[in-house]
């Protein structure tokens, strides 16, 4: 099976095992899940930067 990307625009990261699912798609992390409040970031351990994107 293919590992599926967050659904997170900019970031590419894994969904992975920790993988977050609302409202149909899936996220990488809870951050991603909740549209980066506040500036917070990807908490992924790949250095992605899509919360910086997402003000």
């Amino acid at each position: 099976m293919k590992e599926q990307t967050c659904d997170c625009p900019n970031c590419n990261c894994s969904v992975g095992t920790n993988g977050v699912e609302r409202d149909g798609k899936h996220y990488c992390c809870q951050a991603c899940a909740d549209h980066h409040p506040k500036g917070q970031g990807c908490a992924t351990s790949s250095g992605c930067k899509c919360g910086d994107k997402a003000q």
